[in-house]
């Protein structure tokens, strides 16, 4: 019987996908054998990929009585949520305009707005850093949280989802006799949360794994989030090669997002996929 060719180039492509998904998922693999294996003071038995050990959560223990990690996480969901509850309404809002209402230079201001995609998020540390000063804002959460309260990427994602929307929809609501804050609220928010759940993910991911402005602006350890702590409780771990406390705190940190996906994997697909992200 012939071999058929698309069949094969399935369990080629397959294999292929396998492989690099192996690849990729070898550190994280690496983290979570080396978080739960006894330390044992040889530098190769740590950094081997089989779990030939009894698992222990030594390195977990030891991991918590060095860092402030309850304090850590407070801080970083307070930035991820704070950030994420005022963009949520300056990207529908901003959305809402660009797609629905008319004024002269529309075009010309959208895509002006969306030339902030591409700009390296380092070129504008400096000045965001002398405006937040300026502002009385340095050492504080809501000076991480400032800079990300308006996002091009998720104005424009709603720009998108509003115009998928039939205008019949808002109009039928006005004929009723609702004003535009009803229509918004209670019409196009309502179909766009496909979006804006998209959106979210996004957000929170991004600012979840912030590292260097919040490095540049908070200097006391209360006020840290957790990629700046574990960068902190790192140095001192590497010092007495604690390879294991070390992944045990970087488990700590990457643990939330990666429950969170394993959990929510379909509505995390679904909103993208409904959302028109690719």
């Amino acid at each position: 019987m012939k071999a058929d060719p698309l069949q094969e180039g399935r369990y080629l492509a397959i294999a292929l996908l396998g492989g690099v998904a192996l690849v990729w998922s070898t550190p994280l693999l690496w983290m979570i054998i080396a978080a739960f294996r006894p330390d044992s003071g040889d530098a190769l038995n740590m950094a081997a990929l089989w779990p030939d050990f009894r698992p222990t959560l030594a390195n977990f223990r030891d991991a918590l009585q060095s860092a402030d990690f309850a304090r850590l996480y407070l801080n970083t969901v307070i930035v991820c949520v704070g950030i994420l509850a005022v963009q949520l309404v300056t990207v529908t809002l901003a959305g809402f305009a660009f797609a629905r209402l008319k004024f002269p230079g529309q075009g010309v201001l959208f895509y002006a707005f969306l030339l902030q995609l591409m700009i390296v998020p380092v070129v504008l540390i400096v000045p965001n850093l002398v405006t937040i000063t300026h502002l009385g804002l340095y050492d504080t959460l809501p000076g991480v949280m400032a800079p990300y309260f308006a996002s091009a990427f998720g104005t424009f994602l709603m720009r998108q989802c509003f115009r998928t929307i039939p205008r019949d929809f808002e109009e039928a609501a006005l004929v009723e006799g609702a004003n535009w804050r009803q229509v918004i609220w209670r019409v196009l928010i309502p179909l766009a949360r496909p979006g804006m759940v998209a959106f979210a993910i996004v957000s929170v991911s991004a600012h979840w794994n912030e590292f260097l402005w919040p490095l540049m602006v908070i200097s006391k350890p209360s006020h840290q989030t957790l990629t700046v702590g574990l960068a902190s409780f790192t140095q001192g771990a590497e010092g007495g090669s604690q390879w294991g406390v070390i992944a045990a705190g970087t488990f700590l940190v990457a643990a939330p997002l990666m429950i969170a996906f394993a959990l929510f994997q379909r509505q995390f697909v679904n909103s993208f996929l409904f959302s028109g992200v690719k």
